[in-house]
């Protein structure tokens, strides 16, 4: 069995949402990467600050879409002229138009789909631990509180990070460690 090993992070709150996207984005510039924000909401212009890349929930729902169009398609076709073929009224074998209301109502359901379950993927979502949540201040986090956390990294003094995030405008600074299993 391996031992565990030990993370750490320099917490840092910030008193307004704009101190904590200028903190973030001077952080970003000096070098520091991993870093993530947190919010009672989310922040305008705080992805940005975090030099994360483009949104692909977009490309997600795309997809979503596509699927449930061609899977709506392929088996009303299926189903319609080949497995159980029935003349109504004169119609088509292959009716578009009275496919659309099913087809529509697929691709939406996949889309939702598809979105819902990309954004907790690529959110990491469900994460029940991080050791940020246990610091007791950091609770304020989910009311009023902005919240910085920068990665611990290998050869970089947390006294100067902690320097560093106060230089901005932290109101609090603490280290906080967890086990990584």
């Amino acid at each position: 069995m391996d031992a565990p090993v030990l993370d750490s992070w320099v917490l840092a709150e910030f008193a307004t949402p704009d101190d904590l996207v200028k903190a973030t984005n001077e952080m970003r510039l000096k070098g520091f990467q991993g870093m993530d924000t947190y919010s009672p909401y989310p922040l305008h212009g705080g992805s940005e600050a975090l030099g994360l890349p483009p949104s692909r929930v977009p490309f997600i729902a795309l997809g979503g879409t596509i699927t449930g169009a061609f899977t709506a398609l392929a088996m009303q076709t299926y189903m319609n002229t080949i497995d159980y073929p029935l003349n109504v009224g004169g119609r088509p074998l292959l009716s578009l138009p009275a496919w659309i209301p099913i087809t529509f109502e697929l691709a939406v359901l996949l889309t939702a789909f598809g979105v819902f379950f990309g954004v907790l993927g690529l959110s990491r979502l469900p994460q029940p631990y991080h050791p940020v949540f246990e610091h007791e201040a950091f609770r304020s986090a989910s009311t009023h509180g902005y919240w910085l956390s920068v990665p611990k990294l290998a050869g970089v003094n947390v006294d100067d990070v902690q320097t560093q995030l106060q230089s901005l405008g932290a109101t609090q600074v603490t280290v906080v460690s967890g086990e990584k299993e």
